[in-house]
């Protein structure tokens, strides 16, 4: 794991006399001022700890380690000075996030033990950090994969739905985009509990029942029981949860919610209206056309925003093939059924290794209607496959 040191003085001789005694037990690299520590951050980092002077001319320590924190949030900082003001040292501490402050002279054992702890102490926050990034990838991977099994159109509706969830948020610069991007892509999780019947009236655009329409009106409260308990996907359940409701009558305060939600609904509309043909510029025309509907500011970006994924899917070259022809990184360009009917993969989902596993199990099995149409982008990823 990662042990690199960046100590950063603008004494050239304290530099030298630390390589000399450290440099044997630690893997230390040192820079003469803040200026030439960051340009060393940005070259050869990420390090596991920096430590630097708090007195330096151009820019103090503190400065500078405001900056490392930019550059490398998970880096811990560590602090020496000759000033034993203990104001100066609370400002180092509260305002660059120190893990220690050291007074100088600072003896070498000292100085020794104090890297090592930081050494642990990064240790500790990447393996966690880690530890939760894939603990939670698994579990969005495992409920998408589900919803596959259970719900194919459903599914496929919220695999398009994604890059358009994407384009919208890169275009308002929202902070923490992965959480706007998971909730799209969930965004129809609580559809698993309604009947295939309901499901396919919806898409398809048929007169619900009074029955049905309280049914899928509860898929969006569904969603959110299902992700709540997920560490990190709160914010994202709560998006989910409002997700059908209307611009002008948004209940939810929180910002971040009512923004996500709002992105959704114009996602999945959106979709819905590309899915029968229409044009990107008609999509939003007919959109507008539903006044309080949706934000008006998701209408202008939907309406002129370029999509790269679906621009690349329109290029794409349609075959025939079969099961044993699949390939990661093609999309079904019609329901893929078995030979009693039964849908296995709705058109436009894209085929993922795990999918493939599943239709030629079904192949060996029941039987699949074979060849079926697939599409297939022209896009690196494809053209490998």
């Amino acid at each position: 794991m990662n042990s690199k040191i960046l100590y950063v003085d603008d004494d050239a001789n304290i530099l030298a006399a630390s390589r000399r005694s450290l440099g044997r037990k630690l893997d230390i690299t040192t820079a003469t001022g803040g200026a030439e520590g960051l340009d060393i951050l940005r070259r050869e980092g990420p390090f596991a700890v920096v430590i630097s002077d708090m007195r330096m001319p151009g820019m103090d320590g503190i400065e500078f380690i405001c900056a490392v924190h930019k550059l490398s949030p998970d880096t811990v900082c560590m602090m020496l000075t000759g000033n034993s003001d203990q104001e100066t040292a609370m400002n180092a501490v509260n305002k660059g996030q120190i893990f220690r402050f050291l007074t100088k002279p600072c003896h070498q054992e000292v100085l020794f033990s104090a890297l090592e702890a930081g050494i642990k102490q990064y240790r500790l926050i990447t393996a966690e950090k880690e530890l939760l990034q894939k603990t939670l990838t698994g579990s969005i991977k495992a409920l998408a994969y589900v919803l596959g099994l259970v719900n194919p159109k459903a599914f496929a509706r919220s695999s398009r739905v994604k890059p358009i969830v994407k384009a919208l948020v890169r275009e308002l610069q929202l902070d923490n985009p992965w959480q706007y991007e998971i909730a799209g892509m969930l965004s129809q999780i609580g559809c698993i509990v309604l009947p295939e019947e309901t499901i396919d009236k919806v898409f398809s655009g048929e007169k619900l029942t009074v029955k049905e329409e309280d049914m899928y009106a509860s898929h969006p409260q569904n969603g959110r029981k299902l992700l709540d308990h997920i560490p990190r996907l709160e914010q994202c359940a709560k998006m989910i949860e409002h997700q059908l409701e209307r611009y002008d009558t948004q209940s939810e305060a929180d910002e971040a919610t009512v923004t996500g939600s709002q992105i959704i609904h114009a996602a999945m509309d959106f979709d819905m209206y590309l899915s029968e043909g229409l044009g990107q510029q008609v999509a939003a025309t007919r959109m507008r056309e539903f006044e309080g509907e949706y934000n008006p500011q998701m209408i202008d970006i939907l309406e002129r925003v370029s999509i790269p994924e679906i621009d690349e899917a329109l290029k794409g070259t349609v075959k025939h093939i079969t099961v044993w022809q699949l390939a990661p990184g093609m999309y079904s360009n019609e329901d893929i059924l078995t030979v009693s009917g039964t849908l296995l993969v709705a058109r436009g989902n894209e085929i993922t290794q795990p999918l493939i596993v599943r239709l030629r199990n079904f192949a060996s099995g029941v039987g699949i209607k074979e060849p079926f149409q697939v599409l297939v982008p022209r896009s690196p990823a494809a053209n490998a496959a």
